[in-house]
């Protein structure tokens, strides 16, 4: 199996789980919430909803980005996962609302506060433990295959972990008569999501700006570079971020009697190693420069 279509195998399977897993979550949250009377669980289900549709887009995300460049697209479509990332954030941000607004109703409307069955109780118990295998799953595969709308996803999913656990802690509370923890819970859970749509929408705004995935890429860049024989060193090294993958430009000292052909062949050995060896950088630009009499500025 090619690199290719095994990054395309375990993103599919990811994704796959996460909205499955997520559509179970929201019909059981959603009934189990209505049944018990647990404002907070049916918040919940609104949410674990919205994870549903981030699940699908950040496949089809994953799906554009493994698209092959084009006349139109020279440096291929991997833009397309930070840009399904943003759009993950709007729907972060409408889930936030729509739980507020849900809050608002019930506390400034002074709607009758009664406390959930334990029902609600056991439900989020079981919520917390399948969003971690979940979050765990998503975040490490898309790790695993450099997928930004992938840990994007996985990012959005950890939230259901705390969001749980806030819904069980607010089901136990008022039971114990503090039936205002209930909704309250709900304005935690809208918090984190904001604090979730937050984070997501820097790390992809990063990314379509460019932002290199570490310091330490630039140095894995001219290790290999200079793993070539005839490479007297290397300077200028720039890497241009694409989301699952990156381009990198650098300048390579080579001795200034070398000829044409020669200085060709070895800054393409250059560019092989740094594609080899250099796991996001698929693509390589390697300018030539004389050794002999070179001073860096």
């Amino acid at each position: 199996m090619d690199a290719i279509t095994n990054r395309e195998s375990i993103g599919r399977k990811a994704s796959m789980v996460a909205i499955f897993g997520n559509i179970l979550l929201t019909i059981f949250n959603f009934i189990v919430g209505t049944l018990s009377g647990s404002t907070a669980l049916v918040a919940e289900a609104a949410h674990t909803l919205s994870d549903v549709i981030t699940s699908i887009l950040a496949f089809v995300g994953f799906k554009i980005g493994m698209w092959p460049a084009d006349n139109e697209h020279q440096y291929g479509h991997g833009r397309a996962e930070p840009i399904i990332g943003l759009v993950i954030v709007v729907f972060l941000v409408v889930v936030a609302y729509e739980i507020l607004s849900d809050v608002y109703i019930k506390l400034l409307m002074h709607e009758t506060l009664k406390a959930p069955d334990w029902i609600a109780a056991g439900m989020a118990l079981i919520g917390i433990f399948v969003n971690y295998a979940m979050t765990t799953y998503l975040i490490r595969s898309g790790k695993k295959i450099n997928s930004p709308a992938l840990i994007a996803d996985g990012q959005h999913q950890k939230v259901d972990i705390f969001s749980c656990g806030a819904v069980l802690v607010g089901v136990i509370g008022a039971q114990l008569g503090f039936t205002m923890l209930d909704p309250i819970v709900a304005i935690f859970i809208a918090i984190m999501v904001i604090r979730t749509a937050f984070i997501v929408a820097r790390d992809n705004i990063n990314t379509l700006m460019g932002k290199i995935p570490s310091e330490k890429i630039l140095d894995e860049i001219t290790v290999a570079a200079m793993s070539v024989n005839d490479v007297k060193g290397v300077h200028e090294v720039r890497v241009n971020n694409m989301g699952p993958y990156a381009s990198a430009e650098l300048h390579i000292e080579l001795d200034a009697d070398l000829n044409l052909r020669e200085s060709h062949k070895i800054s393409h050995e250059v560019e092989k190693q740094i594609i080899n060896q250099v796991g996001p950088i698929k693509m390589a630009t390697i300018h030539t420069c004389p050794f002999e009499g070179y001073s860096k500025e």
